[in-house]
């Protein structure tokens, strides 16, 4: 399931939700990502992500099948935030489903690392100093560029 909504989202709701679909895994993994309260030291007033509709929803779907592909997973959901969000809010949650954690844990990085530098959204950051468009660091296109020639089990 993919879902990019513009209304917040219970964490725990959503994954409890995707643990009835995925009966029978034998590993969940789930992962949270929240806006941060600061950013370089300076507090954060809120987090503005936009998105085109439907282009964006494509462009997760392609990572996730791009994971489906390369690990046995057994279910995939993707929940990402759009429009203004406060400091602490769930951003985005990614939870995924194996027979076997490795499967799991490696399935769920691989979709962090390219929802942040695949995915089409457009983030700016609201602070006390002003605003600023975020794009990915460097450090993000690298651990993306690990999973280049990476298979699962390789």
């Amino acid at each position: 399931m993919i879902s990019v909504t513009d209304q917040p989202f219970d964490p725990a709701n959503a994954l409890s939700k995707f643990e009835q679909r995925a009966r029978g895994a034998g590993a969940i993994v789930n992962f949270i990502g929240k806006v941060r309260e600061e950013a370089d030291g300076d507090p954060v007033e809120a987090l503005v992500l936009e998105h085109y509709p439907g282009v964006t929803e494509q462009s997760i779907a392609e990572i996730a099948a791009d994971a489906q592909a390369r690990w046995p997973i057994s279910a995939v959901d993707i929940i990402h935030r759009v429009g203004r969000l406060s400091p602490g809010e769930p951003i985005v949650m990614v939870a995924v489903a194996s027979a076997h954690r490795r499967a799991a844990f490696e399935a769920a990085d691989f979709l962090m690392d390219y929802l942040k530098t695949r995915a089409l959204f457009w983030k700016k950051e609201i602070r006390a100093s002003g605003e600023t468009w975020i794009e990915p660091r460097d450090d993000d296109y690298k651990h993306a560029a690990l999973w280049e020639d990476k298979k699962e089990g390789a």
